[in-house]
């Protein structure tokens, strides 16, 4: 008599890594996603359990590899920093991410939109913020109960989650960190550095010159009381 070895469902269900679609259709949606999200991973940098992710696959429900999306940002409060080729949700204590941001470009189309805004709603987002850097246009909405209910008032709003505030103008999005500080591009990083660096090396340079006069200064001062010695004339005794 054989036995046969029963083999778990899930267990032959494969779940990719990749969806087939291109993280950005152009330039300017792949640089708002990367400061967004890099601006968040530096904000949370000293916090072992907020994961931040840029175009990973979720898939919300186990046994189901059809039911997925890929949010431009993710943000997951509760969920340990690491690498993941795909968030599966049952592995992550069943944690929902808390917050997604989508940055549009002129190939998203309103059907897709409206559909990923039902999976956000329908699988437990609490933020979900929409920004068009073409037009300049930021939209939000709030968990309210079981509904994603849109925020009125976008302008000066601030995460209830994230802490970050978001103001619009006629140039551009501005989002600040709680601290006050701006989010940056990667190059304005970069250059802040650079400042900070070479206003550092100026400091050290003064520092040293300053040390530099002081020895001089006591060289100066200990020659002149050996000549001084030297006429019998003791500094200390006048």
């Amino acid at each position: 008599m054989t036995q046969s070895l029963s083999v778990p469902l899930d267990a032959t269900i494969i779940y990719p890594e990749k969806d087939g679609k291109p993280m950005s259709d152009n330039t300017k949606q792949f640089r708002w996603i990367v400061v967004i999200k890099e601006n968040l991973e530096l904000l949370f940098a000293d916090n072992p359990n907020i994961f931040v992710a840029g175009d990973l696959l979720w898939y919300p429900r186990q046994g189901d590899n059809k039911i997925r999306q890929a949010p431009d940002i993710m943000i997951v409060i509760g969920r340990p920093k690491g690498d993941r080729g795909s968030y599966r949700q049952w592995e992550e204590n069943n944690m929902a991410p808390q917050v997604v941001f989508e940055i549009l470009s002129p190939g998203n189309r309103l059907l897709e939109m409206a559909k990923k805004f039902k999976f956000y709603e329908h699988h437990g987002i609490e933020e979900y913020y929409l920004y068009d850097p073409d037009k300049i246009d930021l939209q939000g909405w709030l968990r309210q109960e079981n509904e994603l209910t849109v925020i009125e008032d976008i302008e000066n709003w601030v995460s209830p989650r994230l802490g970050i505030k978001f103001e619009l103008n006629a140039e551009t999005l501005a989002i600040f960190r709680p601290d006050g500080d701006k989010f940056l591009t990667f190059v304005e990083l970069g250059k802040l550095r650079e400042q900070e660096t070479k206003r550092a090396d100026e400091e050290r340079q003064r520092a040293d010159e300053f040390e530099s006069q002081l020895q001089q200064e006591k060289e100066q001062r200990r020659i002149l009381e050996e000549k001084l010695k030297e006429l019998g004339i003791d500094l200390n005794n006048i």
